[in-house]
């Protein structure tokens, strides 16, 4: 990779950033600080870097993004091994998300799955049941959005079908949707 590389790269990830649907990430910020307020949670997952997103996006909940205030209930599916573990051996690796999903969500929680190419099925599945348990479900998503975007009640897609932007524009509006429900809260 040479300085030229870099500059195209640089340019490619500032126009997926800016391509992004301002008005659904507020309108789904809206929903989900609007929920929070009243005592909902926000549950997140994905695989691999989009699974590091997911923890990451529920940090800023929990701890605070840019200004004290009370904590707010956020968790990272991925993040407890056993659970991811134990239900990938005993129902398969499709389920790790579902059944999660069934123990933890309620009607109202905002469930948001994150998927680069949109065809994670585990992530479709869990989605699916949050659906069904009458959840407020995001999926968010790579240029074409794949069956999660179909899925999910709301999609946010990154312009591009580069894995690494998709994840660094997934980052970015976890982190606007952070200072939006910090503004209301």
């Amino acid at each position: 990779m040479d300085k030229e590389d870099i500059t195209k790269y640089l340019a490619e990830g500032a126009a997926a950033r800016t391509a992004v649907d301002t008005e659904m990430i507020l309108d789904i910020s809206s929903k989900i600080g609007k929920n929070m307020i009243e005592g909902k949670k926000l549950i997140l997952m994905g695989n691999g870097g989009s699974a590091a997103d997911s923890q990451h996006i529920a940090a800023e909940f929990v701890g605070k993004f840019q200004r004290e205030r009370r904590p707010l209930m956020a968790l990272a599916l991925n993040t407890n091994t056993s659970s991811v573990t134990a239900i990938g051996n005993d129902y398969g690796y499709d389920k790790v998300f579902e059944r999660q999903v069934e123990a933890f969500a309620r009607e109202g929680d905002i469930v948001i799955g994150l998927s680069t190419s949109g065809n994670s099925e585990n992530v479709i599945k869990a989605i699916e049941m949050a659906n069904k348990l009458g959840c407020i479900t995001v999926g968010m998503t790579g240029k074409n959005g794949g069956k999660l975007a179909e899925k999910a009640k709301y999609s946010i897609k990154v312009d591009s079908n580069k894995t690494s932007i998709i994840q660094e524009v997934h980052i970015a509006i976890g982190h606007i949707m952070s200072n939006i429900i910090e503004d209301m809260i």
